[in-house]
């Protein structure tokens, strides 16, 4: 018993002495310099790709940069009948997209499903419409872009008058682009602080202040998981040889 409480008592000894030697040794601190830079940077980078980009080309996934067009998908239904029938993808259904003089620019049936897809419409407000036997006629007025996909129900009745549903101020698109700048640009600061903090740890001079920036610098989410693993990594090794900033030196003095 006391043989095996020996054992550990150096155990826990040396261990002890090999943590106050990393302690003392530059070379710690500048590893989690290194660390905590390249875990800012991968943030940086990110940032730096999400601002470049066509922030709404990467939201709606259809806006083309160069000709100023879009896709129009969307699927005709039927109509929900004491939630027991309808609600169901109609096929063959043809759907009509008019430009405003009242010109027929783009065409589609619908397949198995009800889906439809017009492909290349100018992003101007255009007119989308469903007419079919024995249905109230549909008609959307839109702009290309600014929906994903367009449900488009049909109920039994009259084709006249035509139900016209108005969808070109209910984009939220603006919304969408404004919130991506903003993460992109809350992505780039939080690298770039992360990076400051590399340096501010490989000078040495004030703890508090790289803990603080490589803090912000954990926000940056650099490659999901690996920008943050880096940081931390560094922020343990910074904080395990805390008492070679000047800061903490001079005080404990």
């Amino acid at each position: 018993m006391i043989e095996e409480f020996e054992e550990d008592l150096d155990e826990s000894t040396s261990l002890q002495l090999w943590l106050s030697d990393l302690s003392t040794d530059s070379a710690t601190r500048n590893l989690g310099a290194v660390l905590i830079g390249i875990g800012g940077m991968l943030g940086f980078i990110i940032g730096i790709m999400l601002i470049s980009g066509n922030v709404s080309d990467i939201l709606s996934g259809q806006v083309e940069q160069s000709g100023g067009t879009a896709d129009v998908e969307g699927i005709v239904i039927s109509e929900l009948v004491s939630n027991s029938s309808g609600a169901e993808g109609i096929s063959e259904i043809d759907v009509l997209l008019y430009d405003e003089d009242g010109i027929v620019i783009g065409s589609d049936s619908t397949d198995s499903g009800g889906r439809f897809s017009i492909e290349d419409v100018p992003r101007r407000s255009v007119k989308l419409e469903v007419a079919h036997p024995g249905n109230i006629t549909v008609q959307v007025l839109l702009i290309p872009g600014d929906h994903s996909q367009i449900t488009i129900t049909l109920r039994e009745g009259e084709p006249n008058p035509a139900e016209v549903l108005d969808m070109e101020g209910e984009s939220y698109l603006r919304e969408s682009v404004l919130i991506a700048t903003i993460f992109a640009i809350f992505t780039l600061l939080t690298g770039l602080a992360g990076i400051f903090g590399g340096i501010e740890a490989r000078k040495g001079i004030s703890y508090k202040k790289t803990w603080g920036l490589a803090f912000l610098g954990l926000w940056s989410g650099g490659l999901m998981f690996v920008g943050p693993l880096f940081t931390l990594s560094g922020m343990g090794l910074v904080g395990l040889s805390r008492r070679q900033f000047y800061d903490v030196h001079s005080k404990e003095d």
